[in-house]
This record gives structure tokens, C-alpha cells and sequence, in this order.
């Protein structure tokens, strides 16, 4: 593969992904009256994606583009002590369930992260999740996957892993404009 052919996919992810901002605009607005009553965001992912979750969750709790309140957003992929005490004792799978089932409330939005919608333990998170009545929110590559059908809703990305990982970090940006521009102006300072 080329670099031209690599970023002719990339194009191809970015296409779909420019017919999802509904959905991100609508996830901004849902977020933003989440977070503002009092609720909390709990992201998480593998790899590339684990660490798109924890870029949503630093851009949450410090500021995106405008100076504003910290709002609270746990990216439950960098508790290290957690994950490896959980795997050590649990086993993989439950690394983000029983953070979930520790930490979620009714009305918490869970996101979690996936290029294939097929890590077992997301599946586990998204079942805690449930559980703890909040609400799931899925990135992942190309439906179908068990991911996107245990989210209550998804956003599902076409392409290669490496491009739907790509794509994951706009996805982040564009919902937190989404989410600040969703905030009230008294939330809202230009930096």
C-alpha cells in the first residue's frame, strides 16, 4: 500500500463520517444537558482507541476550544492499578465492566471505542452499563458488529481499522464542538 492509497481510504472513512454529524450534533446536545445536570461520561477502548478515550475525556474535563467548568469524564482504560488488578483477578474481559458497575449511575453516558465491535471486554462494559441504566454510545468500524447492537446508539465508521481509528480522533473534536456549542453562553468564554 502507498501513502496515496492510504489516504484515498482515509477519504473514504471521512465521507462517511461527514453523514454522521447529525448524530454528533445530536450527542453533543444529549451530552452537554448530561454533564450539566450533575451526570458523568465514562469512556473506554484498546490500543489506538483507548487512547482516543482518553483524549475525549482530558478535552471534557479540561476545555476544548473555549474556557469553561471541568466537567466529570473518566477514561476507564488509563486506571492502570484497576485494569491490571481486574485482569489479574477478573480476567480481561471485565477490565471495564466492573468500573462501569463501580462508577456508572442512571443517566451516565458510556462511550466506548471499537474499530471491529468486537473486543469482548467493551461487550462486558456495554452489558454493565445496561445494567447500571446508563445510556451507551458506540464508535466502531462497519455494521454489523456485537457492539453496535448492544449500544443504544452507534456510530459506525467504513473502512480499514487503521482509517476508522483515524476518523475516531475527528469524531472527538467534532463532539466537542458539538458539546460546547450546545452549552449555554454563561458556559461558554472565547479563549
Amino acid at each position: 500500500m502507498t501513502v496515496e492509497s492510504h489516504l484515498a481510504g482515509l477519504d473514504d472513512t471521512l465521507t462517511g463520517l461527514r453523514a454522521q454529524a447529525p448524530r454528533i450534533t445530536r450527542w453533543g446536545a444529549l451530552l452537554a444537558r448530561v454533564l450539566l445536570d450533575g451526570g458523568r461520561v465514562l469512556a473506554a477502548g484498546n490500543g489506538g482507541s483507548a487512547a482516543e478515550a482518553q483524549h475525549l475525556t482530558a478535552e471534557l474535563v479540561g476545555r476544548y476550544r473555549h474556557d469553561r467548568a471541568p466537567f466529570s469524564a473518566l477514561a476507564l482504560c488509563a486506571e492502570t492499578s484497576s485494569v491490571t488488578a481486574i485482569a489479574n483477578d477478573y480476567g480481561y474481559d471485565q477490565v471495564f465492566a466492573r468500573q462501569v458497575t463501580a462508577h456508572a449511575r442512571p443517566g451516565d453516558i458510556v462511550v466506548l471505542l471499537s474499530t471491529s465491535g468486537r473486543s469482548a471486554n467493551l461487550l462486558e462494559a456495554a452489558h454493565a452499563a445496561r445494567l447500571a441504566g446508563a445510556t451507551v454510545w458506540a464508535l466502531t468500524g462497519p455494521v454489523p458488529n456485537p457492539l453496535a447492537s448492544l449500544a443504544d446508539d452507534t456510530l459506525a465508521l467504513p473502512g480499514d481499522p487503521c482509517h476508522v481509528q483515524e476518523a475516531q480522533l475527528v469524531v472527538v473534536h467534532a463532539l466537542c464542538e458539538a458539546f460546547e456549542t450546545a452549552l449555554p453562553a454563561a458556559f461558554r468564554r472565547a479563549s
